[in-house]
C-alpha cells in the first residue's frame, strides 16, 4: 500500500509544474462525496454504540438528499447552458455528473448491506425489531388494516394515469408508490399513490397481538415497527374496490431545491422569497430512485413521463429515503446511545452580578456543545430588561422553532429597547422559518432588514449597547455557529464576549453597513468578506513565508468546513514550497492535494468526523511568536469570500488565545480515532496508534471530559 501511495506521489509531481496546473485541485464534489463516505464509515464503525451508528447512516442518506438538490441540479443548470466558468480542476459538469454516478453507485451499495446485513440484525438482537409486513402476525396483519381503516385511508388520494388522466405531479421527495391494478374491463392499469409520510410516522408502532395500536410512537418505547408504505401497500383493495392489485413498488423523485431569486427586481424580498420556497416541490428532476423488484415496463413509465435521464435513476435494494431512520434514535434506550453530559457553565458565569460585569472584566470564550449555550441567550435576555441598555443589534442565519433567542429580542423590545435584526431569508432549507420570525418581529415594532442585494449574511454576531458611568459601552458577542440552542448541541462551534471598544466599533459599523448605507470597506479589527477578507488572509499567509525565510519558524494551523477557494489554496502551495508547516483539519470539502513533493510536502490535512458535527472556524498564524488566532463564521470557499457577508474576529486575550492553542488546536491535530488524514489521490485514511506510536486520542471524547477546563 505504501508503495503505491509513494508512486501515486511521483506521478502527481511529474505532471504539477506551477500552482496554476488543476492537477493541484481536487475535484470539489468528489471531495463533497468523499466526507459522506466518511459520515457512512462511522455508521460501519462498531465502536459507537448501535442507535448512534443508525444515525450516521440517515444521515448519509440525508446529505445525499441536499446534495442531489443543490449541487447535482447546479452541474446539470451548467450543463444546459453550455457556457460555464472554468473550475480549477478543469473538470467540466457533464464529466463531473458522470463521476459522481461512478462514486455513488459504489457508496450506495455499502450503504444498503450496512443497513441490511449489519444494523438491522444487530437491532433484532438488541430487542429494535424494524420488520416487513410479510413477517407479521395475521393479528398484528389486522391491527394495522383497522388503524390503516381509521387513520390513514382517509387522507389517501390514489391518481390514476391514462388517457383520461394526465401524469400526475410529484413533489420533492415524497414517497410514493406506483401501483399496478387489473381492470376486467380494461386491462392493466397504473396509478400513482403518495405515502403520508409526512402525516404519519415512517416506521408505524406495530400493534400488540390483540390488535391495538394506541397513541404509540417511536419515543414511548415501542420497538417493534413497519414501513409504513409497506402497510399502505398491503391494505390497497380499499382503495380500487372492483379491481385487483397486482403490484405495488416504491419510488421517490429528487427536484432541484435551489431557489433563485432576482433580488434586484423584487418589490418585495420577503414574498419574492415566500413564493419561491413553495416552487421548490416543482423543480425539474434531478434523480428518481426505485426498488430493485419494479419492472422495466413501469420504470419506463416514470423515466419517460418525469423526463428522466437513465444516469439519474438509482435502484435499491433497501427502502428508500433511508434518512427517515433518524426516527429511531428518538427512542427511549440510552444502552444503544452515546453516554450523555451536561455542558459546563464556565466559571465566569456562575459568579454573582450581571453577565456585563464579567465581561467588563474580560472576554469569555466558549466551546459549543462542551460549553453551554445558555450563556448566549442569557446576554440576549439581560440585556432585554436591563434599564441601562439602549439598544440591541443581532443578525439571525439559523434559529430554529421555538426560538429563545427570538423571545429574548421581543422582550427587548416590550421593554422599549431598541432592537434591529438582520434575517437572512436565504438561509436554505431554513426560509420559511426565518419568514416567520421576520414577521413575529416586525409585528412587535422589531427593525427588521434582509441583508445586502446580492449578498447572503452568514456572520453570526450580537451588539448590545449600554449607557454606563463612563459613557456608551458596546458589548459583543460574535461566533463561528447560529444562535441555535438545538444545533447548539450537537456542532462544535466558538463564541467570543468582549466589549473591545475597537471591535465594538467594528460591529457597529458593519450593522450599519447592513442596515443603511455604506461602503465601509476597513475595519479597525475584524476581517470581514466580500470587502477584503481574501486578500487579508493571504498577506497572513504571506507574512508567515516571509517570516520562515528569515528564521525557518513559520507554521500555520487553519480548522474549518471547507476549503475550496483557489487563491487561498494556491497561497499555501507557496507557504509549503517556502518550508512553512501547515496543519489543515478541514472537516468536509477540501480540494488541495497534500503531500505532492516540492509543491505540497509540508501541509498535512486531516478530517474529523464523529459524535459532533465539527463547525468551528480558527485560522492560526504564528508569526514569529505573535500568535494570532482568528475565529469566525467563514471557511474558505468562493461562496463565503465572494458572495457572502462573514466576519473574522481576533482572540486577542493571551490567555483564552494560548488555551486555544496548546488544548484545543493541538488536542485535535493529535486525534488518532476520529480523524482520517488526505492523501495527495484525494482519499482519506484513518490515522492509527502503530502510525504516530502514541496512545490513543478521541479529540471529542477529550473535549467532554475536559469540558470547563482548557482554559
Amino acid at each position: 500500500m505504501a508503495g503505491n501511495r509513494n508512486k501515486q506521489r511521483t506521478a502527481l509531481s511529474a505532471h504539477v509544474s506551477n500552482i496554476d496546473d488543476p492537477g493541484l485541485f481536487i475535484n470539489r464534489e468528489l471531495s463533497w462525496l468523499a466526507f459522506n463516505w466518511r459520515v457512512l464509515e462511522e455508521a460501519l464503525d462498531e465502536r459507537h454504540p448501535l442507535l448512534e451508528r443508525v444515525k450516521f447512516l440517515a444521515i448519509f442518506a440525508g446529505n445525499l438528499d441536499e446534495f442531489f438538490m443543490i449541487r447535482v441540479s447546479g452541474l446539470r443548470r451548467q450543463v444546459a447552458a453550455g457556457a460555464v466558468e472554468m473550475p480549477p480542476d478543469h473538470i467540466l459538469p457533464a464529466d463531473t455528473l458522470s463521476a459522481i454516478r461512478r462514486t455513488l453507485l459504489e457508496q450506495l451499495r455499502h450503504h444498503a448491506e450496512c443497513w441490511s446485513a449489519d444494523l438491522l440484525p444487530k437491532l433484532r438482537d438488541a430487542g429494535v425489531h424494524v420488520l416487513n409486513y410479510a413477517e407479521l402476525s395475521p393479528a398484528q396483519q389486522r391491527g394495522l388494516r383497522q388503524y390503516f381503516e381509521r387513520e390513514i385511508f382517509p387522507v389517501l388520494t390514489p391518481l390514476a394515469f391514462d388517457p383520461a388522466h394526465p401524469f400526475p405531479h410529484i413533489s420533492n421527495l415524497s414517497l410514493n408508490l406506483a401501483v399496478v391494478v387489473r381492470d376486467p374491463r380494461h386491462g392493466e392499469r397504473f396509478a400513482r399513490l403518495k405515502v403520508p409520510d409526512d402525516t404519519f410516522p415512517r416506521l408505524l408502532p406495530i400493534p400488540d397481538e390483540q390488535g391495538a395500536i394506541g397513541e404509540a410512537t417511536a419515543k414511548t418505547g415501542t420497538q417493534r415497527f413497519v414501513w409504513l408504505e409497506q402497510v399502505v401497500a398491503a391494505n390497497l383493495d380499499l382503495l380500487f374496490p372492483g379491481l385487483r392489485v397486482t403490484a405495488a413498488y416504491p419510488f421517490r423523485i429528487t427536484r432541484d431545491a435551489d431557489l433563485e431569486i432576482e433580488e434586484d427586481e423584487a418589490d418585495d424580498l420577503l414574498s419574492s422569497i415566500e413564493e419561491s420556497v413553495e416552487m421548490r416541490d416543482f423543480g425539474s428532476e434531478v434523480r428518481l430512485e426505485v426498488d430493485q423488484a419494479m419492472p422495466e415496463r413501469i420504470r419506463e413509465i416514470l423515466t419517460k413521463n418525469l423526463s428522466i435521464a437513465p444516469y439519474l435513476v438509482y435502484t435499491t435494494t433497501v427502502p428508500v429515503g433511508l434518512a427517515d431512520l433518524m426516527e429511531l434514535t428518538r427512542l427511549e434506550r440510552p444502552d444503544l446511545k452515546d453516554t450523555p453530559f451536561v455542558p459546563a457553565v464556565p466559571p465566569a458565569f456562575t459568579i454573582q452580578g450581571n453577565i456585563f460585569s464579567v465581561i467588563r472584566k474580560r472576554d469569555v470564550l466558549l466551546y459549543h456543545p462542551f460549553d453551554s449555550f445558555s450563556p448566549v441567550v442569557d446576554f440576549i435576555r439581560e440585556a432585554a430588561r436591563d434599564p441601562d441598555v439602549l439598544a440591541i443589534k443581532q443578525t439571525l442565519y439559523r434559529v430554529g422553532a421555538n426560538s429563545p433567542v427570538v423571545d429574548a429580542l421581543l422582550d427587548a423590545r416590550s421593554h422599549g429597547k431598541q432592537v434591529a435584526v438582520l434575517v437572512e431569508l436565504k438561509a436554505r432549507f431554513d426560509e420559511e422559518n426565518n419568514i416567520a420570525w421576520a414577521r413575529a418581529l416586525e409585528q412587535e415594532g422589531v427593525h427588521v432588514v434582509y441583508g445586502l442585494i446580492g449578498l447572503k449574511t452568514h456572520a453570526k454576531m450580537t451588539l448590545v449597547v449600554r449607557r454606563e458611568r463612563e459613557g456608551i459601552v458596546r458589548y459583543v458577542h460574535m461566533g463561528t455557529g447560529n444562535y441555535n440552542p438545538v444545533t447548539a448541541r450537537i456542532y462544535t462551534d466558538f463564541g467570543l464576549f468582549t466589549c473591545d471598544p475597537d471591535i465594538g466599533c467594528d460591529v457597529s459599523d458593519l450593522f450599519n453597513a447592513l442596515t443603511g448605507y455604506s461602503r465601509k470597506e476597513s475595519y479597525r479589527k475584524l476581517l470581514v468578506a466580500p470587502v477584503g477578507m481574501r486578500s487579508e488572509i493571504i498577506a497572513r499567509i504571506d507574512r508567515e513565508i516571509a517570516r520562515h525565510r528569515a528564521h525557518g519558524d513559520g507554521y500555520i494551523v487553519f480548522k474549518m468546513n471547507s476549503l475550496a477557494d483557489k487563491a487561498c489554496i494556491q497561497a499555501l502551495y507557496r507557504a509549503s514550497q517556502a518550508g512553512v508547516k501547515v496543519d489543515l483539519q478541514v472537516r468536509g470539502i477540501c480540494c488541495l492535494r497534500p503531500g505532492i513533493p516540492g509543491m505540497s510536502e509540508h501541509i498535512t490535512v486531516t478530517s474529523v468526523v464523529g459524535r459532533f458535527l465539527e463547525h468551528t472556524r480558527a485560522y492560526y498564524f504564528r508569526n514569529g511568536g505573535e500568535e494570532e488566532v482568528l475565529l469566525g463564521s467563514a471557511d474558505l470557499m468562493p461562496r463565503n469570500l465572494d458572495g457572502r457577508v462573514e466576519i473574522l474576529f481576533p482572540v486577542t486575550d493571551t490567555k483564552l488565545r494560548d488555551g486555544l492553542i496548546r488544548a484545543l488546536l493541538t488536542v485535535h491535530l493529535k486525534d488518532n480515532v476520529r480523524a482520517r488524514r488526505l492523501q495527495p489521490d484525494g482519499t482519506y485514511q484513518r490515522i492509527t496508534v502503530s502510525q504516530l506510536d502514541e496512545p490513543t486520542l478521541n479529540s471529542q471524547l477529550w473535549m467532554v471530559e475536559h469540558r470547563g477546563q482548557w482554559i
